[in-house]
């Protein structure tokens, strides 16, 4: 009966540990997001957490230039073998609560002289031996080997977070990259539509001053605008070839000619999406969850090191056969077996107490790190927030402000055709519609981005 209850007890204390209970810090934000002039309410659309990646992009040449970046980008992929790595490293700490069994075969020979002998003769003493049995298997009675197994899950999970993470960051970057190569093409086709408009008016006051109807200074003025337009064309050509590279390095190999993007108006965009109504939805951020992996890690070690301070109880034992002969290895009464149980208390070790101490630090360290993703995490939510909120009416703004400046071109160069104004005017009003126009190009790719941006921050969607 005795053995019985004692045969219980270690059962009850092998599956035990001495990890303090893990709470979750409370999030070190307001439960709500910002709310003001710069925030719009977005609660009819989905939230980012509802849509997974390809049902976001609805563009679908840019979800086919997403897969394949999926499939092929380097870093991703390092990311995905360090989750294998961390899947491995957990094995290791798991298999260590298992005993190791080893077959094991000797063959002694020694040669022992007459002065030690006690035949007073030389002999040759010969030994075979066959045994199955293992070393040193610590019985984990305190639980710190599976602490160490706890920890090293929990580092395999947040690993396993970060790989999510980098997809996430991934598709975002891969987007915003296709987006600004979009927005740098209908640039240049601006740029160049500028050059050959300038051109064309340089060509025609040249012939107007050639006959006398036009100034030098007028046409200088407007050689100047030419030569403008022209270097423009040549930068945005150059930023084109320079997003392209850009993008195959995105995506780990060079992207077909059809499915890249002719203009940022040919782009179809991502779906709107919404933050909710709560911040809650920050804990499920992938590297936020990844700071809570961490923290539990650290719980645990706190487990492992508690238990470090208890004695540590592990069993060496072995069974087989041995013999002087060979041939008699196997015959009966050949039969040999060792149990060798030990028990080893500390006493006096003042590393185990320093590094109970460190287990108990790290996790004080562990829980500001986390607090400090959610932080993070809420402030460029509320970033994209504000700039959602905005960008809208600024885009209006801006194509309000091209329609006057196109009337105001047109109006001068009548103005100027007619003799009633100088060229001055012609240029100005050219200027301030060229940068106008550029500005709105700009803002178009803004708005879009922003909302790339939100899917990003709010940690993407359901895994697709």
């Amino acid at each position: 009966m005795n053995k019985k209850r004692l045969l219980i007890l270690m059962v009850l204390l092998a599956g035990c540990t001495l990890a303090p209970k893990y709470d979750r810090p409370e999030a070190p934000v307001p439960k709500t997001w910002p709310s003001g002039p710069s925030y719009q309410d977005t609660k009819q659309a989905p939230q980012a957490s509802q849509l997974p990646w390809r049902d976001f992009i609805t563009d679908p040449r840019l979800r086919e230039v997403i897969a394949v970046a999926l499939a092929n980008n380097r870093d991703l992929r390092v990311t995905g073998l360090n989750v294998e790595k961390a899947k491995a490293m957990f094995g290791i700490n798991r298999a260590s609560l298992l005993p190791i069994v080893n077959a094991t075969g000797n063959w002694y020979q020694e040669r022992v002289p007459a002065d030690l002998s006690s035949s007073g003769k030389i002999y040759t003493a010969e030994k075979y031996s066959v045994n199955l049995g293992l070393a040193a298997w610590e019985i984990d009675f305190f639980g710190r080997i599976r602490s160490l197994k706890d920890a090293a899950l929990e580092q395999y999970l947040a690993t396993d977070e970060a790989r999510r993470s980098a997809q996430i960051l991934l598709v975002a970057t891969v987007t915003q990259a296709y987006l600004a190569l979009a927005a740098d093409r209908e640039a240049l086709q601006l740029v160049a539509s500028t050059l050959e408009a300038q051109e064309a008016a340089y060509n025609m006051i040249r012939k107007r001053h050639e006959v006398g109807m036009a100034s030098e200074l007028d046409l200088r003025r407007s050689q100047t605008q030419v030569e403008t337009a022209r270097g423009d064309v040549a930068r945005y050509t150059q930023l084109v070839a320079q997003d392209e590279n850009g993008l195959n390095l995105l995506v780990g190999s060079s992207v077909r000619p059809d499915l890249l993007p002719r203009d940022l108006s040919g782009v179809t965009l991502p779906r709107d999406i919404s933050a909710g109504l709560s911040s809650d939805v920050l804990l499920g951020r992938p590297d936020v969850l990844a700071a809570e992996h961490f923290l539990k890690a650290a719980n645990a070690n706190i487990g492992a090191a508690r238990a470090a301070l208890f004695p540590r109880i592990s069993l060496t034992t072995s069974f087989g056969t041995a013999s002087a002969d060979l041939s008699g290895l196997f015959k009966g009464g050949s039969d040999v077996w060792t149990f060798a149980p030990q028990i080893v208390t500390p006493i006096f070790d003042p590393r185990l107490w320093y590094a109970y101490d460190v287990t108990k630090i790290e996790k004080e360290i562990s829980i500001a790190q986390y607090e400090k993703s959610i932080q993070t995490a809420f402030r460029e939510v509320a970033d994209a927030l504000a700039e959602k909120g905005t960008v809208s009416r600024r885009v209006t703004a801006q194509q309000s402000l091209v329609d006057a400046m196109a009337v105001v071109y047109r109006l001068s160069e009548m103005r100027y055709e007619k003799g009633i104004d100088s060229y001055l005017s012609v240029l100005d009003a050219q200027r301030s519609l060229y940068g106008a126009q550029q500005g709105l190009i700009l803002l178009r790719l803004a708005s879009v981005n922003n909302i790339v941006t939100l899917y990003k921050t709010l940690g993407g969607g359901a895994s697709s």
